[in-house]
């Protein structure tokens, strides 16, 4: 295990001996892999905005189209009910889903930026022939391309964030990536607002995710591997050199040589999947491979990105006015991705977990209860209650990107040792994606068919999934992330898995808090 995680009998953690600035090298190296998150808002934006437009609906979805245009301003919760429209969502995050299999031997083998290029490539491949689709099959194609580069990009991005962070604002610098998502999403909902009229507007909605994509390649091509891979593939003396330029110091000693210590173990790890389920690395599967992933997704967030037009379409709001919608709750999640980045550090992971949690729980009830009284089939809302509503999804989604959002990604990236990291990794995209895809596929002929009962199932949802945060997780708030296993030692449920280190060196456990 990592030499920070333990101290002799005299005193004196390794981890206080680090030191840190924060350089330009530091800046720039954090900001370029950090539009991985804008591939994947972009997206996230783009395709709910697209789906609702007549213009691509008349030229792929006619009978969507048709539909739409009989209920155009009435309520109607089937009004987008149609397996193969939501197929052009959740295409993506299937074939993410099984590319991040892919994505994590080479982030192992080959490092964290030979993934972050790899997925460039791929997001604008699919990118272009999305733009220039001239059948469904294109269409799908496209997405799944876009969803082999998501598929790279998410498993290595909060991977080098994370490492090449300092301990005490890795909260925040991780949270970059959450920050670019949003911000990704905004600017796709602008961009859908300004083209839903033209004839081809769906295609330049579409094809400008290219822009991101080559970005992100450019300033790759410049972007320096972390310390921790670089170690972990044998190159010392680079790894040192890069460790140096980003803390800013030549008294970097202490963190050197945890890093070389871990990287020690994770050599000894011929098959990071297979030790994965190991008794010891029991509390990482469950709560960050397994839990957080999937939990985050069960929130109905996605939905909202997801659908959001069509939702507000679906219910009663004209196609311009679902569009303003959309945008301003896209915007509300980067001011609470703001929020998250200034105090996940201070408040610590459980905090926001917990507190937001129940903020999500109050806004899915709110809207469930207020469609039960007011919501039937060919009633037009009053614009009173349509404010409500807006307001309640601003409400739920300024509680998540502050908290399931933003720290859904953040805390499986601090839980893993090095020996597992890109392995658990993998399993957190893996798992993520397949729950993605799952809401994205059902949530339309779930919402035509559960009708409001859809909003009070994620409200129960979230219900369980802040027991499980209140419960399993322990804080790792400013603890080095070659440190984060010492606390499954003093968790009531984990110890019991976790040998303490004392057991088997006779030296003392690291107290963290």
């Amino acid at each position: 295990m990592a030499g920070g995680g333990m101290v002799n009998d005299k005193g004196g953690a390794r981890a206080e001996l680090y030191e840190h600035k924060i350089t330009p090298y530091f800046i720039f190296a954090c900001i370029v892999a950090a539009l991985g998150g804008s591939l994947f808002g972009y997206d996230l934006g783009v395709s709910g905005g697209v789906t609702s437009m007549d213009h691509f609906l008349k030229e792929f979805f006619p009978k969507v189209y048709r539909r739409k245009q009989e209920h155009l301003k009435e309520t109607d919760y089937c009004k987008y009910d149609n397996q193969i429209l939501t197929l052009f969502t959740s295409s993506l995050y299937f074939a993410a889903l099984f590319s991040t299999f892919f994505a994590s031997h080479v982030t192992r083998n080959k490092g964290r930026r030979a993934s972050i290029l790899c997925g460039a490539v791929s997001f604008f491949a699919g990118a272009s022939i999305n733009a220039g689709a001239q059948n469904i099959a294109m269409l799908i194609i496209g997405r799944c391309l876009l969803g082999v580069g998501i598929g790279f990009g998410n498993q290595a991005v909060p991977l080098y964030l994370s490492e090449m962070a300092p301990a005490k604002i890795r909260g925040a610098v991780n949270q970059l990536f959450q920050l670019t998502t949003c911000l990704g999403i905004f600017i796709a909902n602008f961009i859908n607002n300004a083209t839903e009229k033209h004839k081809w507007g769906w295609r330049l909605s579409l094809g400008l995710a290219t822009v991101p994509a080559f970005l992100m390649f450019v300033g790759g091509l410049f972007l320096p591997e972390t310390p921790n891979s670089l170690v972990e593939q044998g190159k010392l003396e680079e790894g040192r050199r890069v460790l140096e330029r980003v803390r800013g110091t030549k008294n970097i000693e202490a963190e050197f040589q945890d890093l070389v210590e871990a990287s020690e173990a994770a050599k000894a790890i011929k098959h990071p999947f297979r030790n994965l389920l190991k008794r010891k690395n029991r509390p990482q599967l469950i709560i960050g491979a397994l839990g957080i992933p999937a939990f985050q997704q069960l929130t109905g967030m996605n939905s909202v990105l997801f659908y959001a037009p069509v939702i507000f379409q679906s219910l009663g709001f004209g196609s311009g006015a679902s569009l303003w919608s959309s945008t301003i709750t896209s915007g509300t999640l980067v001011v609470a991705t703001f929020i998250s980045m200034a105090f996940v550090d201070r408040f610590g992971r459980r905090a926001f977990f917990l507190e937001a949690g129940i903020e999500m729980i109050i806004a899915m009830v709110c809207v469930a209860v207020t469609l039960a009284i007011k919501f039937g089939q060919g009633v037009e809302l009053s614009k009173g209650i349509g404010i409500f509503l807006v307001v309640m999804i601003c409400i739920f989604v300024l509680a998540y990107g502050r908290s399931w959002g933003p720290l859904g990604w953040l805390v499986p990236s601090e839980l893993f040792p090095l020996e597992t990291r890109s392995a658990g990794q993998s399993i957190v995209v893996c798992v993520n994606m397949f729950f993605t895809a799952l809401v994205a596929q059902c949530f339309l002929v779930s919402l035509c068919h559960l009708r409001y009962g859809i909003f009070l199932l994620f409200a129960g949802l979230i219900v369980v999934m802040s027991c499980f945060i209140f419960f399993l997780l322990p804080e790792t708030k400013q603890v080095p992330i070659e440190e984060i296993h010492l606390l499954w030692q003093k968790h009531w449920l984990w110890k019991s898995y976790c040998e303490p280190e004392e057991e088997k060196t006779g030296m003392k456990p690291v107290q963290v808090v």
